[in-house]
């Protein structure tokens, strides 16, 4: 395996080249196993749900000092590996002037889908000041973490058109699909319409000083391999060569996307996030045994008792060794209800435990 060489210092950008995040993230051997957990800052929380009482999600996101104490909670906490970027998907829609609202207990919601040509033309173009808070919260962050990695991230190209063509959530994206069949022309121009401003969204974090990124495909699951392929891949692709140079590591996740590992790996990236479906050596295998993993506890395990919450992280901790690399992760987000001291137990175990 060749490992990836530590970028040099860029500017402002720390040098954590000794980080165990980075280490395991460009295929070295780090001094512990590494872990953070997606959707870490938020609801099980109290100190977040305190801080959060009054203030909408669009609004924490975009309110540097707010965004900034959200991110350092769980590092605080936790004493994980890395903070994550508090943030949310749609935000560059938002910024960019898409009506778009996060509703409790619903998620996003477009208040305008979009479903047409014409729907596509009338598309905003994503503008790097227009995110310019998001990067003010980064540069705020990056003298409280200290050693601690801070990892940026955008959602992918198709989930983003996911929830712009069904107007919300869904189950069956049956609008999407049908979408991609039978207008392929419009389709296409909608993703690369969307490559553009996850670039751009990406690239604002990078800029700022960010020691990672992460593109989440939360609905990619969705869809067939042949499908993926065809009309996702390319564009996703595209995103990650767009902030190739950088030098920063590239993960790329999904949800229920065990049948397409090996073409999300394809799409060109560092690290690829396993959801809890495929066991770590397994999801190595299908990505040619190239790329280090990411994962991969279901989130629901945290609810158990502590002797099976134990051995799971053993078990995913052992099977990460027969990869190339290895971030402990949940298989997706802390959920609302996850006990925190759990979560804390977690870290100190993964830490106890030989790379």
């Amino acid at each position: 395996m060749v490992l990836h060489p530590a970028p040099a210092a860029l500017g402002h950008r720390r040098d954590l080249s000794a980080a165990p995040l980075l280490v395991a993230m460009r295929g070295g051997t780090p001094s512990r196993v590494p872990v953070w957990f997606m959707r870490q800052a938020g609801r099980s929380l109290p100190e977040y749900r305190a801080l959060r009482a009054d203030t909408g999600m669009l609004q924490s996101c975009f309110t540097p000092d707010l965004t900034c104490e959200i991110t350092l909670q769980p590092v605080r906490r936790h004493g994980v590996d890395a903070a994550i970027l508090f943030s949310d998907i749609v935000v560059p829609l938002h910024a960019a002037g898409v009506g778009v609202d996060i509703v409790p207990g619903t998620g996003p919601v477009v208040a305008q889908p979009v479903r047409t040509e014409a729907d596509v033309d009338r598309l905003p173009v994503l503008l790097a000041e227009q995110v310019e808070p998001v990067a003010d919260a980064v540069r705020l962050l990056l003298p409280e973490l200290g050693r601690t990695p801070l990892i940026g991230f955008s959602g992918a190209p198709f989930t983003l058109a996911s929830y712009l063509v069904e107007g919300g959530p869904s189950r069956n994206h049956e609008r999407t699909k049908a979408l991609m069949r039978a207008e392929p022309r419009v389709w296409h121009r909608l993703m690369s319409a969307l490559t553009d401003l996850a670039t751009t969204f990406l690239r604002a974090q990078i800029d700022a000083g960010v020691d990672a990124v992460q593109l989440f495909d939360s609905w990619a699951g969705a869809l067939s391999e042949r499908d993926y392929r065809e009309y996702v891949q390319p564009h996703s692709a595209r995103v990650l060569a767009g902030v190739a140079d950088a030098g920063v590591p590239r993960v790329h996740f999904g949800v229920g996307t065990g049948e397409l590992l090996g073409a999300m790996a394809e799409a060109g990236t560092d690290v690829i996030g396993v959801d809890w479906r495929v066991p770590l050596n397994e999801a190595a295998h299908r990505t040619g045994n190239r790329h280090p993993v990411q994962g991969n506890l279901d989130p629901a395990v945290l609810f158990a008792d502590w002797p099976s919450i134990e051995a799971e992280v053993r078990r995913i901790v052992d099977e990460g060794r027969l990869a190339p690399g290895h971030v402990f992760n949940l298989g997706h987000g802390v959920l609302p209800g996850t006990d925190p001291t759990v979560l804390t137990r977690v870290v100190e175990l993964v830490h106890s435990l030989r790379p």
